[in-house]
């Protein structure tokens, strides 16, 4: 990687990959970013899933501004109530099964998996883990022992033991789940191995087999909650209960933080033998638990039917563009398959590309690197729906040049 000519490192900041797009973003507003240099980009995956609720929404903005008035942070978390964590987790739980009453906060998606690999362990005193192939929890230690994806896992192994995967969509590999897991932990619908719908069926035969030997079901709706799928939660499709829910990205509206919800009973086992079982300094931060506060409030504000038949039209036009080969979607979540890993990248970089007129910003996959994400703010009104279809329908255009 060259330090000269990567943007980040040039400014003395971390880089993630050789080639950032490398977009000078000067404000955000609704769907469209707007760069130093004056082009409006229409940011059809929504931060990578973090800006459900388009950019700047107003009923998040004046969330934050109340906390603002108020304070900041105070103390760690777990020794001082304050006000916007009680009114976060109460608008959060109300979205959730009743036998989910409690929530930790922490600081993002991979924190709320490590906290409850950490319960697992701690509620059922077992040690062995289990993911499922093709699922993506994270880049912590834990978080990346769980997932699939060997070519991201090798070099920085050795990582947690004793974890082993499901095959995925396969209900006689659950036989595999015995009296000596403490937990198995699945995403509802897969989003980095490009926007996987299970069958409903596995789902719950997972369910039974986990409580049959007393494991416990952990769901990872990091990517497909917070409304993204169409419903609240993507468990909500299948009336699945699981004993634990791991959240972040959309959650705060725009502000990093993270969720474990999960019983009483189950939370409560961190608070002693060890006490302090799980600590965060920032998590549950007044001013992201505002933003997750206004975040819960435009969810529940959301048109369901709306919403669908938008994506469902996406979904026809992607479908009958001759450069697409396959599309899968749930709710405004696509994975769009393109003929090779060199297409997406040619489109990715077209989108962003094209000079002073309206842009669009697409983004690849972890894992599928031959299809390209789709994650749209669930806000978008009709216009400005037909108007982001427009742009990534001219993007797709330029491959068949």
């Amino acid at each position: 990687m060259n330090v000269d000519t990567n943007p980040f490192l040039r400014r003395g900041l971390a880089s993630t990959t050789p080639s950032p797009l490398g977009l000078e973003v000067a404000r955000a507003e609704g769907p469209w970013i707007v760069t130093t240099d004056g082009r409006r980009v229409f940011d059809a995956i929504s931060g990578i899933g973090v800006s459900n609720f388009g950019h700047q929404h107003p009923a998040i903005l004046a969330s934050l501004r109340a906390q603002l008035d108020k304070h900041l942070h105070v103390m760690v978390y777990g020794e001082c109530l304050q006000d916007a964590q009680t009114r976060a987790a109460e608008a959060l739980l109300r979205t959730l099964p009743p036998s989910l009453d409690g929530v930790y906060f922490v600081n993002s998606g991979a924190e709320a998996v490590e906290a409850a690999l950490k319960l697992a362990k701690r509620a059922t005193g077992r040690s062995r883990l289990m993911g499922v192939q093709g699922g993506y929890h994270g880049n912590t230690h834990g978080a990346l022992s769980v997932s699939s994806n060997e070519w991201r896992k090798a070099r920085y192994r050795p990582l947690l033991p004793e974890v082993d995967a499901l095959a995925w969509n396969d209900v006689e590999d659950l036989t595999r789940v015995d009296d000596t897991v403490a937990a198995v932990i699945v995403e509802p619908v897969q989003g980095d191995a490009g926007v996987r719908v299970p069958d409903p069926e596995w789902l719950r035969a997972l369910r039974n087999v986990c409580t049959e030997h007393g494991a416990l079901l952990i769901l990872d709706e990091i990517q497909c909650g917070m409304g993204r799928t169409g419903r609240p939660w993507a468990m909500d499709h299948v009336g699945l209960v699981p004993d634990a829910v791991c959240m972040g990205k959309a959650l705060g509206g725009g502000m990093p933080i993270g969720a474990l919800a999960a019983s009483r009973e189950h939370l409560a086992l961190l608070g002693h033998r060890p006490t302090l079982g799980h600590i965060t300094t920032f998590g549950g931060h007044p001013l992201a638990c505002a933003g997750a506060c206004g975040a819960l409030e435009v969810m529940a504000t959301l048109d369901w039917e709306a919403l669908e038949r938008r994506h469902a039209s996406w979904e026809r036009a992607l479908q009958h563009h001759p450069a697409v080969g396959a599309v899968r979607r749930q709710g405004a979540f696509f994975a769009v398959e393109l003929d090779s890993a060199e297409s997406v990248a040619r489109a990715v970089h077209a989108g962003v590309g094209v000079g002073a007129e309206n842009a669009v910003l697409l983004f690849w996959f972890l894992s599928v690197p031959h299809a390209f994400r789709l994650a749209p703010p669930l806000t978008l009104t009709d216009d400005e729906a037909h108007e982001g279809l427009r742009l990534i329908l001219r993007t797709l255009d330029q491959l068949l040049d």
